[in-house]
This record gives C-alpha cells, sequence and structure tokens, in this order.
C-alpha cells in the first residue's frame, strides 16, 4: 500500500470501528461518574486510544514474526473481553445496589479498572494486524496513530454524553453503567464466536 487519501480514509474508518466499544464503556464510566473532570475525561479517553493503538501493532508485529501462535491466540479473544467486562461490570453493578440510596452515588473509575477496560475494549483489534500486514512499518506506526486519535475523540464524547445522563440519573447510574458493561461484554462475545 501507499500513501494516498485511501490509506488515511481506511485508518480513519478502521479507527470508528474499534472505537465503538470503547465508546460505550467512556459512556458507562460517564454514568457511574457524572461529576467527571475534564482532566479525568482526557486521562480516560487517552488510555482507549493508546490501548487501541497498541493492538494493532503488536498484531501487525504478530503477523510478521510469530503468526502461527496469534492463529490460536485469536480464539480466546472473545473469552477473554467477556470475561474482563463481566467482572468489570458485575462489580459495578454489585456497588450500585449496595450503595442504593436516594443521595448522588459517584463511583470513580479506578486505574485498574480502566486497564481492564482498555484491554477488554481494544483486544479484538489485534485482528487488525493482519489487515494492516502489508504496510510498512511506519504507514502501520501511522495507522495506528490516526486509530487512536479517532478512539480519543470518540470517548470523550462517550464520557460527555454519560455526564449528562449520569447527572439526571443520580443513583441509579451505576447500576445502569453495570448492565451496560455486561451487554458489551456479550456483544464482543456473540460477535466473535459468530
Amino acid at each position: 500500500m501507499e500513501w494516498s487519501f485511501i490509506f488515511f480514509l481506511n485508518s480513519v474508518c478502521l479507527g470508528v470501528g474499534l472505537a465503538m466499544d470503547a465508546f460505550s464503556v467512556s459512556l458507562a464510566n460517564g454514568l457511574s461518574e457524572p461529576f467527571m473532570q475534564k482532566r479525568k475525561m482526557i486521562g480516560i479517553s487517552g488510555t482507549f486510544a493508546l490501548f487501541q493503538a497498541l493492538m494493532p501493532m503488536l498484531g501487525w508485529i504478530c503477523v510478521h514474526t510469530i503468526v502461527r501462535y496469534f492463529e490460536a491466540f485469536q480464539l480466546f479473544i472473545p473469552w477473554i473481553a467477556l470475561f474482563l467486562l463481566l467482572f468489570i461490570g458485575g462489580k459495578m453493578l454489585i456497588e450500585g445496589i449496595k450503595n442504593n440510596s436516594s443521595e448522588d452515588i459517584c463511583t470513580p473509575v479506578g486505574v485498574s479498572a480502566l486497564m481492564l477496560q482498555g484491554v477488554a475494549t481494544s483486544i479484538d483489534a489485534l485482528s487488525v494486524g493482519f489487515t494492516i500486514s502489508d504496510y510498512g512499518w511506519i504507514m502501520a506506526l501511522v495507522c495506528a496513530a490516526i486509530i487512536a486519535a479517532v478512539t480519543f475523540i470518540i470517548c470523550i464524547g462517550g464520557l460527555i454524553i454519560g455526564n449528562k445522563f449520569g447527572t439526571k440519573l443520580s443513583g441509579k447510574a451505576t447500576l445502569v453503567g453495570g448492565i451496560v458493561l455486561i451487554l458489551i461484554g456479550i456483544e464482543i462475545f456473540i460477535t466473535g464466536i459468530v
């Protein structure tokens, strides 16, 4: 592949497609923490963007080095995403049920939960390494950077939308966020298995 408008368009389209899971999780994070500061929004979006950039590059490296092992690992991707999102979503549901009161409940997203979310939402992006395997390493890196930029913008939007609805949902936000994460995990699993 050569540098062209099509290359950039394909990279943006890959970014949009890959960012949908991260958008949904950002929405859930915004719901569970309705008064999130802008600095934290940037950190969360940056984390998702970083993972969405790293995974295609890891996939690209696997294609160019250890493709046999990657093909075997690809079968486990839906299971890993399902487990991680069920774990995080279930934890949020339990916290929401335990702390259900008339007061506003704010369940901040911790670093460990954010790392798990980053892995869970981007693990399917490993397979993008196959689609960009004919790129040279510089083109693959540029593609990954475009995917990261698109993911960052989409996740900021998800957090802002989640914040708006989170303030209206008050104490139910943690429950809704947990349900959303569980549904995302099931969707990733079903899509990956089918």
